[in-house]
């Protein structure tokens, strides 16, 4: 299965979405107004045109109202808002039974502010049906330090979770150092990185003045090897 989303600036070739994204992570890294939702709804299609369902974790705990207007298209839109009650245990065991493409609106305050600590959010996303059968889209607050300090071992959480999935995941960010942690960088096999004007230590200016949906974007190379694959890197214009 393949789908086209763009196409490269150094050749004829489109970028496209193949079977190797369903089960491999994407991380997508540009500051506001770069287009990530943009190219995380591309993703968050070409999974749905697959056939598996999708759990979209907004962690800017958006009301429906503020929700973006693109991930709203009939039945691929199913918005719930986390909170810790039976009624909402409940209503997401329904949701998972129907494989809803669930949008699920998250304060980060959920999260416990000690790793020895498994919060209810924690569990909810450790579900047994929702690692063996969802796609996970992850979408951080725009407050990155706010949200980075108080949970400075959120992404090493998130790996001890990818090794708990069927499929992959994409997470959304802001530009951060923390993404250049060598463990971190090896949870993904592709990345997309906009616009970041403030990010001096990706040692590269062309990213300063990265136009909207256009990424530096680097993937593994797909090879049968025992060694860490080549990684390959050009720019993208991710189609409107």
């Amino acid at each position: 299965m393949k789908r086209k989303i763009g196409k490269f600036k150094s050749s004829i070739a489109t970028l496209e979405l193949q079977d190797r994204v369903l089960r491999e992570n994407t991380l997508i890294l540009a500051e506001p107004g770069s287009g990530k939702t943009h190219l995380a709804n591309k993703i968050r299609e070409f999974v749905i045109a697959a056939g598996i369902p999708t759990l979209y974790l907004d962690f800017s705990n958006p009301t429906p109202d503020e929700v973006e207007e693109k991930f709203k298209k009939g039945s691929d839109f199913h918005y719930m808002c986390f909170e810790e009650s039976e009624a909402f245990n409940t209503a997401l065991d329904e949701a998972i039974a129907q494989r809803q493409n669930i949008y699920m609106a998250v304060s980060p305050s959920f999260f416990a502010s000690k790793r020895e600590i498994k919060s209810n959010l924690s569990k909810m996303m450790q579900k047994r049906e929702l690692l063996e059968n969802y796609y996970y889209i992850m979408q951080e607050i725009a407050s990155l330090e706010g949200f980075y300090t108080k949970f400075e071992d959120f992404m090493f959480y998130i790996f001890d979770l990818v090794n708990l999935k069927k499929f992959g995941l994409t997470f959304l960010a802001q530009p951060h150092e923390m993404f250049e942690n060598p463990r971190i960088k090896l949870l993904f096999s592709f990345l997309f990185i906009g616009r970041c004007s403030n990010a001096y230590y990706y040692n590269t200016t062309v990213l300063r003045s990265m136009e909207p949906n256009t990424f530096l974007y680097q993937h593994r190379v797909d090879n049968r090897s025992l060694l860490f694959n080549n990684i390959q890197s050009d720019i993208v214009f991710i189609d409107d």
